[in-house]
């Protein structure tokens, strides 16, 4: 079989641009709703919380495919009779989808296609009433209409099922499309991170397998497979990992089994990329207790602590032990390749969610997206229901882009607030998460009541007042984090200016007895890197005796 060896470089470049999803079924956590996150990953990318209005489509109205990624004009596709409202990643029915991109194949890419993977994606969410239809949907339209984007795992979930979904293009002019779905046990965990995750699979498994006819014929085709078809294996043939695929990309999914796992010391070997023919780890695992989604939450905020990929254990994270490194991920020096660990969060992170479906509550209040404009570890998740027609203005800021700053959208606030603390992380981080976890705790704490609100005006007949009012709730909660943050930013300038701390007490900054701002206090570097300093300096700045 020939081998896919993508290139060190080309991998680096690829990560740059990486994502992350997490999936747990519903009979994974702890309320037994199917629960799934985002992770959109790229430098320079600024994304609004998007809004696809419900809406009725004329026979003969076509529809616009823009690439999302770069805005390219790509083509046209029939409209649908009937699409559904989205808003971000979830629709009115519930139903998510995420992705994160592994390349493969360079040759199988079709720059004919019409379909890129982020218009793919909200064209299903739009067509879409569970994860079963979307996939129907979007491989329908790929072997129509052909798919022009790398290779691909996507995420599809409703509040029943969870699948994950990965898929190719067949080279150039092929108007077509390889891919197979897999659906994840209920009482299951999942995860992907830019590496293809799914290997052999289930051929005659029909309700929890879906494939394309061609799947194996390509590879045997193209002269990458020449085994039985029931031994075929999707990532050796099209998407073989390689130290990069691991090291950066499955290593992330290890550290999330990891919070859930008691086992998985077993597949470290595999997951540092060093150890040839490491056993691989499993698609899915089965938690050792139930996930909640706070959890879920801080597992989209992992910096690999406590693990052989920790980031607090040398230089590269400054003075203060910044738990994020520069791009791109390899570097070299003297003719000799370097790399940085690449954890789940990181500064390029354009928005984040943690998606909740829920089958026991009516659909307009069951799907709730946590979403943020930043990375997860430096925002506070705000509620977004399913139903909402009506964005935030922090969240969709007339002006602002991502070379134009505005102080009344979150992105670009929660960027302001961000790139202080990077820096100076163990100093200004502690403020930071006090603001954010306040924020949630406040969240979490009105959400059963709210929801009791809303379902009491559904079953009152009621159902466009019960989404007004949840939407009136979401825009509320989303323009309290802004102000909050706005807050935040001008606190951290003040407390820790010029890299001191000034003095408090009952959360308000002190004075002395002549009127003046208190003494500042001088911090100084940390002992860890006190002694780098010195190792590196020798005697440089020693005292003389």
């Amino acid at each position: 079989m020939k081998k896919l060896l993508l290139s060190f470089a080309l991998m680096a470049a690829t990560n740059a641009m990486a994502c992350t999803n997490f999936i747990v079924g519903k009979g994974a956590s702890t309320d037994g709703s199917v629960i799934c996150t985002y992770n959109a990953d790229d430098y320079g990318m600024f994304q609004n919380l998007c809004h696809y209005p419900a809406a009725t489509h004329a026979p003969g109205e076509m529809r616009r495919v823009v690439d999302w990624d770069t805005n390219k004009y790509h083509g046209e596709i029939p409209e649908a009779p009937q699409t559904y409202n989205v808003i971000g990643n979830i629709n009115e029915f519930q139903v998510t989808i995420g992705e994160t991109t592994y390349g493969g194949r360079e040759e199988m890419v079709d720059p004919t296609g019409i379909l890129d993977y982020g218009s793919l994606i909200y064209i299903a969410l739009q067509r879409s009433k569970t994860a079963r239809e979307a996939i129907k949907v979007m491989t329908t339209l790929v072997e129509t209409y052909g798919y022009n984007s790398e290779g691909e795992t996507f995420t599809i979930c409703d509040p029943d099922e969870a699948w994950i979904m990965e898929m190719m293009g067949m080279g150039p002019g092929s108007n077509s499309a390889v891919w197979v779905a897999i659906r994840i046990p209920d009482n299951a965990i999942c995860a992907h991170a830019n590496q293809s995750r799914i290997t052999t699979f289930d051929m005659k498994d029909k309700k929890n397998v879906l494939f394309s006819k061609n799947v194996v014929k390509y590879a045997k085709k193209m002269g990458w497979y020449e085994g039985k078809d029931a031994d075929f294996n999707w990532n050796m043939a099209y998407a073989e990992p390689d130290f990069s695929g691991k090291r950066f990309c499955e290593a992330r999914v290890w550290s999330f089994f990891n919070h859930f796992s008691n086992d998985m010391d077993r597949y470290l070997p595999y997951a540092m990329g060093k150890v040839p023919n490491a056993e691989p780890m499993p698609l899915w695992i089965i938690p050792n207790h139930k996930v909640s989604v706070q959890e879920v939450m801080a597992c989209m905020r992992d910096h690999y602590e406590g693990t052989p990929f920790a980031l607090d254990g040398d230089i590269g994270g400054g003075i203060w032990g910044m738990p994020y490194r520069p791009t791109p991920l390899s570097f070299e020096l003297d003719g000799e390749k370097y790399f940085n660990e690449r954890p789940t969060s990181t500064q390029q992170t354009g928005f984040s969610y943690v998606s909740q479906m829920r089958s026991w509550l009516p659909r307009e209040i069951g799907g709730l997206m946590w979403w943020g404009n930043d990375d997860g570890n430096m925002v506070a998740y705000t509620p977004v229901y399913c139903s909402m027609t009506q964005r935030p203005e922090c969240y969709n800021t007339p002006g602002a882009d991502e070379i134009t700053f505005s102080d009344k959208n979150a992105f670009w606030v929660c960027n302001w607030v961000a790139n202080m603390v990077y820096p100076r992380y163990s100093l200004l981080f502690p403020s930071l998460k006090e603001v954010r976890d306040s924020l949630e705790k406040s969240y979490f704490a009105a959400q059963a009541g709210i929801e009791k609100q809303a379902v009491a005006l559904y079953d009152a007949n009621h159902p466009e007042v019960a989404v007004k009012f949840l939407n009136a709730y979401s825009v509320e909660k989303a323009q309290q984090m802004l102000a909050s943050w706005k807050n935040l930013a001008t606190y951290l300038i003040v407390k820790y200016n010029d890299m001191i701390i000034h003095p408090e007490e009952n959360g308000k900054f002190t004075r002395d007895e002549n009127g003046l701002g208190t003494r500042p206090k001088r911090p100084g570097y940390p002992d860890a890197y006190k002694r780098a300093l010195i190792k590196q300096t020798g005697d440089k700045f020693k005292y003389p005796e």
